[in-house]
This record gives C-alpha cells, structure tokens and sequence, in this order.
C-alpha cells in the first residue's frame, strides 16, 4: 500500500501494524494527508467542542531524578515550593466557580509529603465543587490508587514517557519500566481513566519506538494521551540534546487519533513552547482539550519541566482567555460537560 492507502485504512478501521505506522511517520510528503484525516476523525468521533481542564501545579519537590526533566531531584538550582490544602482548594474554587472549568487537573512532582491520607483529603475537599478531577502525581501502590478513586478521582495520567524499556530505565535511573506499565494498568483496575503519553525526540529514540508507543497506547485502552516534543532544560543530564521536533510530534498525535478514534487527546503547551501557534495547529491535527493553567504565577514560574513553557508570564484569566480565543479562531466551541472519555464503537 502507499502512504496515502494506508493513512485512508487508519482512518477507517483504525488498525495498522508496526511496519505500516513506520513507513507513515518517515514519509513527509504524505503528513498533511495524516492531519486533514486525524482531524476528520476527531471530528466524527469527538466532535467540534474543546474541553479545558484547570492544572494545578502545587508541588515541584521530586524523589526522582530523570535526566529531562527540570524538577528533578538533584537540580540545585530551581526554587522549590509545595502548596498547602487550603491554597490548592481556592485555586480549584476559582478555576470552578469563577473561570467556569469542567475539570481540575493536580499536578505534581512525586512529593512524598502527600501520602494518601493528605491528598484524599484534597480530592474530597475539590469534590465539593462539582468537577470531574484528574491526578497526575506518579507512581503510587493499586491501594493508594483505589483510595483516590474512593475519595472521588476520576482520572489519573501517568506518562511511560517511552515505551522503549533501554531508553526509559536510562533517562529514568533507579526506575522500573516493568513497574512504570504495572502502575498504569493499576489505575484502569483501580476505576479511574488512564491518561498516559510521550515524549518525542528524547536522544536515541526511533522511528520505530514511536510506533511502538502508539500500539502500546491501543494495548492498555486509554482514555487520554498527551504527547509532546522533548525540549531540553539547562540543568539536566540532557541540556546538549538537540530535542524533539514539532512536526514528528505532530504526527505521533495525529497517528494516535487514528488508532484511537474517541480518546481525549491535548494540544500540549510543549507543542506551543516549540512553535508560534502549535497549539491552535494541534487541535487541527487532531486533539481536542487544552489544559490552562491556573497556578499562581508565584509558583508556576517555578515548576519548570522543560525551558520557555508558554504562559509563566501571565495571570490564569488571561490565560484562559489567549486559549478562548485559539478555540474560537478555528471556529471550535468551548465543551460545557465534563469531558469523560465516551467509548464508541469503531
């Protein structure tokens, strides 16, 4: 088959192999044949409204150590902060009552100082306000997951990054790729939605091992998959890496859409960090939420995965307006529900 076939049988059985998702990732004469299909896809399976989740950032303290990232664990040179209940509350009531969000998303390092009891706490406490709510802390024990969903969790998004299990104990020391998967499969045992997703042009990584991320995001049913390019922080073990690009990323994402036709899929802010635009073109390519930030520029500054991310320099309303506005230069309507991923037949 040619590219153009193969990119029309994705589109409409939503399957290909190995072999055939590599051969679509290398031909560059045929990506815009990819992003008009994965956008016809989004379109027939999700539809024309963007979802927006509130992210919460409240902690950069991190256990690990991972050599792309810039909160990781021997970093000297960042400011660290955690915030307590009562603040990650009001931002979530803001984000709620005051900017209209469906959902809240809490993000943080792996911060030991949140054992379960203290943030069961925080997610009953968010509950309250009638949200949908998303985790995104790490690792954690099926008990501690099922606790979250207890106390009220709807989805939890945990990254493998890369399912090349070389490159991932590699970037990730003293990490399991073994217990990474395992930790993954536990939130879909635990009751929650599974968000996972990659990084896109870590050092060594491979046209194959992207398709090989693709297939394991089908293999576990996912419910979310956020992709991004890798961009490279000074202080890191990998600050001389020459980083993702933008339209290899774009392409993962749009393959993935294919493949899973009715998951929710973000416009990154890596993706906007490394082009004027990208998020606007993401979601032309096949994603549908965006995920604003409401951190308080007093600690977002500080949360610094990768360098120059997008919106550190501003409050969260106008945030939450630059990306309104995105949405509606494209003539995309603002999701009103809580944005649950709803399983269709393909």
């Amino acid at each position: 088959m040619t590219t153009k076939e193969l990119i029309k049988k994705a589109e409409n059985t939503h399957l290909l192999s190995k072999d055939e998702i590599v051969k679509i990732l290398k031909d560059e004469a045929s990506s815009e044949d990819l992003f008009v299909a994965a956008d016809m896809v989004r379109k027939k399976y999700v539809g024309d409204k963007v979802h927006l989740r509130a992210l919460i950032e409240f902690s950069n303290i991190c256990k690990n150590n991972c050599h792309y990232c810039g909160l990781r664990r021997d970093n000297k040179n960042i400011a660290r902060y955690r915030m307590n209940e009562d603040t990650i509350y009001k931002l979530a009531e803001h984000a709620v009552k005051n900017m209209g969000f469906k959902t809240i998303v809490l993000q943080s390092g792996e911060d030991l100082f949140f054992d379960s009891d203290k943030l069961c706490s925080v997610i009953k406490r968010i509950k309250t306000l009638d949200t949908a709510l998303t985790l995104s802390i790490g690792e954690k024990t099926l008990d501690e997951y099922k606790a979250y969903k207890q106390a009220g969790a709807d989805r939890f998004l945990l990254r493998i990054e890369t399912t090349d299990k070389n490159l991932y104990e590699r970037y990730d020391p003293d990490m399991s790729w073994k217990t990474r998967i395992e930790c993954i499969r536990n939130i879909g045992i635990a009751g929650m939605e599974i968000g996972s997703g990659v990084l896109v042009g870590l050092p060594e990584q491979t046209i194959e091992s992207y398709a090989d991320d693709i297939l394991f995001f089908k293999k576990i049913n996912a419910d979310m998959i956020g992709i991004g390019p890798f961009i490279p922080h000074p202080d890191t073990p990998l600050k001389n890496a020459e980083g993702g690009k933008f339209d290899l990323a774009l392409k993962v994402m749009a393959l993935t859409r294919l493949l899973l036709p009715d998951i929710n899929i973000p416009a990154t802010t890596a993706m906007e960090t490394l082009a004027p635009n990208g998020q606007t073109i993401a979601l032309q390519s096949g994603a549908n939420v965006i995920m604003p930030n409401v951190t308080l520029a007093q600690y977002r500054k500080h949360y610094e995965l990768y360098p120059g991310k997008s919106s550190t320099n501003i409050t969260a309303d106008e945030g939450l307006k630059a990306v309104k506005d995105k949405i509606a230069s494209i003539g995309r309507e603002i999701a009103t529900d809580y944005g649950f991923h709803q399983k269709k037949s393909c």
